[in-house]
């Protein structure tokens, strides 16, 4: 995987998350990322990170298998290591995230750092997006 995503270096738009469960809302975030150049990685979250926020409805492998078979993604990344690893390995032209960053005041310091050491560019689009906990939430208070 490492030769891989090194092979891919400076070319990629990589989008990142857990998306679990995936829904709509990425969708248009996939959609958008691929707006801004091709190929489009997206990198997946361990179950472990997942876990963190929620307990795991579809496994990475479930969420990489589905997330694969769109058409406005063109790799899969099942992430074993940090985001911030990823970014450092990889060294997408952009890296994509959805607008609810803005409001926890960008993504985390350590991966902006890279970015700027790297020279890349970070993107927030303002795509629609659920929160797939916020669902979850909604869900269990109707059960």
């Amino acid at each position: 995987m490492t030769e891989m995503l090194c092979s891919l270096s400076k070319t990629v738009v990589m989008v990142d998350g857990s998306f679990d469960p995936i829904h709509e809302g990425h969708i248009l975030y996939f959609q958008a990322a691929a707006d801004l150049g091709y190929p489009v990685l997206c990198n997946i979250a361990p179950d472990t990170w997942t876990n963190k926020k929620h307990r795991v409805l579809l496994s990475q492998n479930q969420r990489s298998i589905v997330i694969d078979a769109l058409r406005c993604i063109q790799f899969v990344h099942a992430a074993q290591i940090s985001t911030l690893e990823v970014l450092r390995m990889l060294q997408p032209k952009v890296y994509v995230k959805g607008s609810d960053w803005r409001s926890r005041g960008g993504i985390p310091r350590a991966e902006q750092q890279v970015c700027d050491e790297i020279g890349i560019e970070v993107r927030y689009l303002d795509t629609i997006l659920n929160s797939s906990s916020e669902l979850i939430k909604k869900w269990n208070e109707n059960q």
